[in-house]
């Protein structure tokens, strides 16, 4: 080796020793900022789904749902309990594209390159330390880019086994996943070398399909309730206000992936897709992208599309832009700038700014009080009847002496225990008119108004089935034992 080889032997490694360094240093504030602040009402609406375990829920498939219980398991009831799989599993993915980039095999620093690029977006910075099915599918739409590149790397379909595995899991977190499915099902027909070995194709495809089964058959028993629940989103179409969802949908993707960090993810797409015809890898990172993105366009045409929806496409998206050799040290400063201070304000609220600016404040502060309030009024035995899931999921976390029951299709599939002709209080958002009562359940006038934050009220009314009320469901959760004073 001559000395100009191992000067850049030697640089090469200290980039990637900085780079796990950084990675390493990111996990940690992810778990401290993970413990601290307080969950989400859908994380709250998951832990429920972790303490009734099923193969698929109202909303999701079960894996966000697997993913809490194994948390809980080790760390108990709490928000780290909650969230622990997600720094970890940002670390594990951060590793298997480092690999996978390794695999690709372009230059020495195109690992670093990609794990510096995803490790810079907000989208992981996060998703990394909250609990949604968002998390566990960016980790599997991670392994599934690595055995791809591993597959591409040595041309051994033994890896279509990990493939097929990986998204299968993938579509066991969310739906979308069908999206990435796609992508790689067209880039296998187009490949002849994938027919070469048909037998492994044909193990992948089955081992993807056992992963899903579980799912189908419980929808299947279910009248397909998840499935048409998010399929239902295609009904409601607006195309008058497309130019406002096509907005939202390129702002959203630009503010999560960071400016300069998805100025360089539309670049290195940009190049793979002129490398069609020449590179596998860069055919299938495109196919892998583009077609999911074009379904979120096409739907953006008419009806909104929430910026967390495209979130498995940016690791594909980070090895596809490592690829292109440019500089990323400044748009990884500016997005490690960005998750700091996104940080500093859910933890130490540097910014004086009101519930209503403040999202993280709105979303996660004041519940555990708010359920005081409404035990001192109503006490442990009577039912709480609240219209809104997001309420009823963080009052069976922060308050699980109450007994909270509701109307809504979620809780009957998660419930086996309903509320018949029990009178009991309606907490329903102030000024709420009119009050979105069932049939047959009458509201007498406001008993109390209790408040969690500024500007966020809720009217506690006492309510009282009549004839032909509709049974509501309780909110299904092992509640304490309740000792005599």
């Amino acid at each position: 080796m001559s000395g100009a080889e191992g000067r850049s032997a030697l640089h090469a490694l200290t980039t990637a020793r900085l780079c796990w360094a950084a990675v390493i240093v990111a996990t940690v504030v992810r778990m401290i900022v993970a413990a601290s602040v307080p969950l989400t009402p859908d994380e709250a609406y998951y832990w429920i789904w972790s303490r009734h375990l099923q193969f698929g829920y109202f909303d999701h498939p079960p894996m966000v749902a697997l993913w809490i219980r194994a948390g809980t398991a080790l760390f108990g009831d709490s928000a780290f309990g909650v969230r622990c799989l997600g720094p970890v599993s940002a670390l594990a993915g951060s590793w298997l594209l480092w690999d996978a980039a390794r695999a690709a095999g372009r230059d020495g620093n195109m690992a670093v390159r990609a794990v510096a690029l995803l490790n810079a977006t907000l989208m992981i910075n996060l998703g990394a330390l909250t609990m949604t099915p968002d998390t566990p599918l960016v980790f599997f739409a991670t392994l599934a880019v690595w055995s791809f590149a591993r597959l591409i790397a040595h041309w051994r379909m033994s890896w279509s086994v990990l493939v097929g595995l990986s998204l299968g899991l993938a579509c066991e977190s969310k739906y979308t996943a069908v999206l990435m499915v796609a992508g790689a099902v067209i880039w296998c027909v187009t490949e002849r070398r994938c027919w070469r070995s048909f037998g492994w194709l044909g193990a992948g495809v089955l081992t993807g399909a056992v992963c899903v089964l579980p799912n189908v058959i419980w929808n299947a028993e279910h009248g397909w309730a998840s499935i048409l629940k998010q399929g239902g989103r295609t009904t409601d179409w607006h195309p008058s206000r497309a130019f406002q969802f096509l907005g939202e949908l390129l702002g959203g993707q630009i503010a999560l992936a960071t400016p300069w960090v998805f100025v360089l993810f539309v670049v290195g797409l940009w190049q793979a897709a002129r490398r069609w015809k020449d590179d596998t890898l860069s055919r299938l990172l495109v196919l892998l992208v583009v077609l999911p993105a074009g379904v979120f366009f096409q739907h953006a045409l008419g009806d909104r599309v929430q910026a967390n929806w495209p979130a498995f496409l940016f690791p594909a998206c980070a090895l596809a832009a490592a690829m292109t050799g440019r500089r990323v040290v400044a748009a990884c400063t500016v997005g490690g700038l960005m998750a700091v201070a996104v940080y500093g304000q859910a933890l130490f609220h540097l910014l004086p700014l009101s519930s209503h600016h403040d999202v993280v404040a709105r979303q996660t502060e004041g519940w555990a009080s708010l359920g005081s309030q409404i035990q001192r009024v109503s006490g442990s035995d009577t039912y709480i009847y609240a219209d809104d899931y997001a309420v009823a999921s963080e009052l069976a976390f922060y308050a699980p002496r109450l007994q909270i029951a509701g109307w809504e299709r979620r809780w009957e599939l998660l419930s086996r225990d309903v509320v018949s002709g029990q009178p009991g209080l309606f907490l329903i958002r102030t000024d709420t008119s009119p009050l979105p009562l069932p049939t047959g359940w009458h509201a007498d006038r406001r008993l109390v108004t209790v408040c969690r934050l500024e500007g966020r009220c809720y009217d506690l009314i006492p309510v009282r089935p009549v004839k032909g009320a509709v049974d509501a469901a309780i909110v299904p959760l092992p509640r304490p034992k309740l000792t005599s004073p």
